[in-house]
């Protein structure tokens, strides 16, 4: 593996619906291991159904304004400095309920969380999304778990 340095506003800008991510690690730059993108939300953005999954940690540390978030049986709004670990098989999800944007952290263990944001920004493009069957079929690619 080589180095990777990048400043701020550098990495590989991902628009997916109402979510701007930047990728500061990818499994190819991590060896697998992890996956790390800054997400901007913004305001009164709902986020995605609630999920779990099979491999896959997820953490969230929220850089500014207030992140809302639903993890198992607990519901919270999480202000800048919050840190939530959502280990695999924890049903969760997220949005912006707030009236100001709010930006995020997010580390995806092991990596390879940039090929379903690309996927899913490229179908947001064409059409394709948003569609529950749609929705279905391109999350079970990517280790999401959606309780029925």
């Amino acid at each position: 593996m080589d180095a990777v340095v990048l400043l701020p506003g550098q990495g590989e800008r991902i628009e997916a619906g109402a979510i701007t991510t930047t990728m500061k690690a990818t499994a190819a730059t991590t060896g697998g291991a992890f996956s790390m993108f800054e997400g901007t939300l913004p305001a009164g953005m709902s986020g995605p159904p609630a999920h779990a999954h099979r491999r896959t940690s997820d953490t969230f540390y929220v850089l500014e304004g207030t992140l809302h978030l639903t993890v198992g049986e607990r519901e919270l709004d999480a202000p800048a400095g919050s840190y939530i670990l959502v280990p695999p098989g924890v049903v969760h999800t997220f949005a912006n309920t707030s009236d100001a944007p709010a930006r995020v952290l997010s580390i995806s263990a092991p990596g390879g969380w940039e090929h379903y944001l690309r996927e899913l920004a490229g179908a947001m493009r064409s059409g394709a999304f948003p569609g529950p069957a749609a929705f279905s079929q391109l999350v079970a690619k990517y280790d999401f778990v959606v309780p029925e």
